[in-house]
């Protein structure tokens, strides 16, 4: 029913923990410059589009799961695709995988909420935006 789409990446030196490999803090980060990518070259919906409609999505939960981590310099992808969009949110699965090795370095999902960008408040998706992402 949904399309999954992947972004390339790389980590940067300020990715890096005193452990050092990605701190998971970055992999919420990665995962939201995907998404960002991906709403404007893979489905044509960019957040430009929906700012001028007064409209911008929000993190309401997310859950990670970590598995291996990630090095300074590795290359990966971020994998996503939308599980399911109603009127109330949109819950996007995600994994992340080393280029090299293709194995999963953390999955898990987001849920997003729909607000309105000048009283800050939630609303409802619009049926043309849960439309336009139906396959």
């Amino acid at each position: 029913m949904y399309k999954t789409y992947e972004t390339e990446l790389r980590v940067r030196p300020d990715d890096i923990d005193m452990f050092n490999h990605v701190h998971n803090s970055k992999y919420f980060d990665y995962v939201l410059a995907a998404r960002y990518d991906q709403m404007e070259r893979c489905y044509g919906l960019g957040m430009d589009k929906f700012m001028a409609r007064g409209m911008g999505w929000l993190v309401r939960t997310v859950y990670m799961d970590y598995k291996r981590a990630l090095k300074m310099s590795d290359y990966f992808l971020v994998r996503t695709y939308i599980e399911s969009i109603n009127e109330k949110k949109c819950k996007v699965h995600f994994e992340i995988l080393s280029k090299a090795t293709g194995k999963i370095s953390c999955d898990g999902w987001f849920d997003f909420v729909m607000i309105n960008m000048t009283t800050g408040k939630g609303m409802a998706i619009p049926q043309d935006v849960i439309e336009h992402y139906v396959e």
